[in-house]
């Protein structure tokens, strides 16, 4: 298959690309800033050239958008929702004007669409779609607001000859550098992985593999449009999460931390806080419903393959290449 792949660049783009590509899928990659083979320039708001990756093709799997980890300032929040909304947009009119169409376009979305709760889990069919839950930070709502505008800029394009699925990822572990699962490990390995405001705020997550056969699964069953959360089935509280990663890096010791003091260290890494506190238990009701099975459904044995992979990896001498 010939598989798009808008703003493949980042960590999920790199997951994606190196498994389908040695799948034997040819993979195009639409990107600002294009510097390999297989990449194409684009600036994810305006048609251009680059449309022609997508018609043809069998698959697009848009990922575009501004990065969340940041501080959440008015310009970064508009950011991420600019670039998130234009690029649907966007690929939306290059799929409607396509003479030959993908069959299917999978848009990517986000878990934290749905509302910080600590007493059910959410499913695409009872969840609590969140944005107006008392006494959080205006900006947690404009979070969720950009998740909504991101799944209804795929729903309203017109493009009658393409299956449209909105994928609710949520946190992508891999053993990447700069990713999430490299983050979390940083914390836990200097011993300070430990519970964040108490620790209850659930952690919705995903093992790499399954979230690559998740994608395949979804690419596959053509019965399948709509909302899908792509999360394991077992979101535990952070402090349990964390507990559970510092075992597989025989860390001991988490040193806990209030909120004024994640306010700090967020601050410090140019982050923010609503990604340690905001509670996100989400589960994969549809996956579920139609038969996906996870080979890393349980965080602990998850949590021990990514660092086992992790060692390997940091583990081989480095390569360095020059470019052509």
């Amino acid at each position: 298959m010939k598989i798009v792949l808008p703003g493949g660049t980042g960590q999920v783009g790199g997951v994606l690309r190196r498994s389908l590509t040695a799948a034997g899928h040819e993979v195009v990659v639409l990107t600002r800033r294009p510097g390999r083979d297989g990449e194409v320039p684009w600036d994810g708001r305006t048609l251009g050239p680059w449309a022609e990756a997508i018609d043809g093709s069998d698959v697009v799997v848009n990922l575009a958008g501004r990065s969340v980890s940041c501080r959440y300032t008015d310009e970064n929040l508009r950011a991420m929702m600019d670039s998130r909304v234009d690029s649907a947009r966007i690929v939306g009119e290059a799929i409607a004007a396509a003479r030959k169409p993908p069959r299917v376009w999978l848009q990517m979305s986000t878990a934290t669409i749905y509302a910080h709760r600590f007493d059910a889990p959410n499913d695409e069919a009872t969840g609590a779609i969140g944005g107006d839950e008392p006494g959080l930070p205006g900006y947690w709502s404009y979070s969720v607001e950009i998740a909504r505008n991101w799944e209804r800029e795929q729903e309203r394009a017109a493009t009658p000859d393409t299956r449209k699925v909105a994928l609710r990822a949520a946190m992508v572990m891999s053993p990447d550098r700069g990713g999430i699962f490299d983050y979390l490990s940083w914390l836990a390995r200097l011993g300070l992985g430990g519970p964040v405001a108490g620790g209850a705020q659930y952690v919705s997550w995903i093992h790499d593999r399954d979230f690559v056969r998740a994608v395949e699964f979804l690419i596959d069953r053509d019965d399948i449009t709509g909302p899908v959360n792509l999360a394991a089935p077992g979101p535990l509280p952070q402090r349990e999460f964390m507990r559970a990663l510092r075992g597989a890096w025989g860390m001991p010791v988490g040193l806990p931390a209030t909120r004024w003091m994640a306010e700090i260290g967020a601050f410090a890494l140019r982050s923010d806080t609503e990604l340690l506190l905001k509670s996100r238990r989400v589960v994969p009701g549809r996956l579920e419903d139609a038969g996906f099975t996870f080979d890393h459904g349980a965080w602990r044995q998850a949590a021990a393959d990514l660092v086992r992979r992790t060692r390997r990896e940091r583990s081989r001498p480095r390569r360095t290449a020059a470019r052509a």
